[in-house]
């Protein structure tokens, strides 16, 4: 592994058990590479197994998931290879910590958030109380809080404070990746305006990498360095934000931007995609995107196209790529 990656997921394979013994086929050989100090988004439609990646590379799965096949090292550590009391005392808050979607379902409704800011440092390093708190006070004026608002329980805070405090946890310990799950949905746009700002504010300050998953593209693609598109469990594109924002290859990844509003651009409809993702229980055969594709054709649903480098950095799977470029970009 490059000295410089921090974070190799490889040929990710993870299944929800449900009931009759069934298997969701949740995270179905997904690979991911982050280097250090870098910024990456992943981008799709709910139910595609976003979250599901985010609390594997975690280990903070529901019982009955399961991890069927796959690596997700960590600098150079296999985590999966791991007994939990070591990703809880060496990886977890301390190394990668997390911004959950809806901070008012994340936060504890019966401590303040100075304690529970507390109890992140506290559990992790040799520090006194009184010292542990001197840092979640400054912790919260380095997010915009005032330190007085230690002693507030979550119910005392607005939508946005939560937001806010949250993000103050997650930098306890300062962490070299930063995982942020949906982190603005909950709020208005003018308060999810201001989150995503201070997210990068801080990101550059704290020289952390940020791991941002979210089904907003347009939000993704103002902050992170590359993107991952993902659908129905699977990566459908990835490559540097400016490249999947340009020059998409992916038909579901091209309706994706599509249905994105652009100001800037000439007045045309709003774009959408018909349909919904696929059950995980039977997932479709071939291209997982082809129920749904106008462009499918007879090899779209016989055979799953492999992940193809078009250039640079830049790969897609899809049966279709060189006739759909020219298409697209002539």
């Amino acid at each position: 592994m490059p000295q410089n990656t921090l974070l190799d997921v490889k040929g990710l394979k993870m299944y929800y058990q449900v009931v009759g013994r069934r298997w969701v086929k949740a995270i179905d050989n997904v690979s991911l590479k982050q280097l250090k100090n870098e910024n990456v988004g992943i981008v799709g439609e709910s139910g595609c197994g976003k979250s599901s990646l985010a609390l594997s590379i975690l280990r903070l799965l529901p019982s009955n998931a399961r991890i069927m096949g796959g690596e997700i090292l960590f600098d150079g550590t296999n985590l999966l290879g791991l007994p939990e009391k070591d990703i809880r005392r060496n990886f977890r808050w301390k190394r990668i910590s997390m911004i959950w979607q809806g901070a008012m379902n994340a936060l504890n409704p019966m401590l303040t958030i100075g304690n529970q800011i507390c109890e992140a440092i506290l559990v992790h390093e040799d520090v006194s109380k009184e010292e542990a708190w001197r840092r979640a006070e400054e912790l919260l004026k380095l997010v915009g809080i005032e330190p007085s608002r230690a002693k507030h329980y979550p119910f005392e805070l607005s939508g946005g404070m939560k937001q806010r405090a949250m993000i103050a946890m997650s930098l306890a310990l300062n962490p070299d990746l930063v995982i942020a799950d949906e982190p603005t949905t909950a709020l208005d746009v003018i308060v999810q305006a201001q989150v995503l700002d201070l997210i990068k504010k801080l990101q550059k300050e704290f020289g952390i990498s940020l791991l941002i998953i979210s089904h907003d593209v347009s939000l993704v693609f103002s902050i992170v360095d590359r993107v991952a598109v993902m659908y129905a469990g699977k990566i459908m594109e990835w490559g540097p934000t400016s490249e999947i924002y340009h020059s998409s290859m992916h038909p579901y990844t091209h309706f994706l931007m599509e249905s994105v509003p652009n100001i800037r651009s000439k007045k045309r409809p709003i774009g959408f995609i018909g349909g919904a993702p696929p059950n995980l229980l039977n997932p479709p055969s071939g291209c997982r995107f082809h129920p749904r594709c106008p462009y499918a054709v007879d090899v779209c649903a016989k055979e799953e196209p492999p992940m193809m480098f078009i250039w640079s950095e830049h790969s897609v799977a899809c049966h279709r790529e060189d006739e759909l470029r020219s298409k697209w970009y002539g």
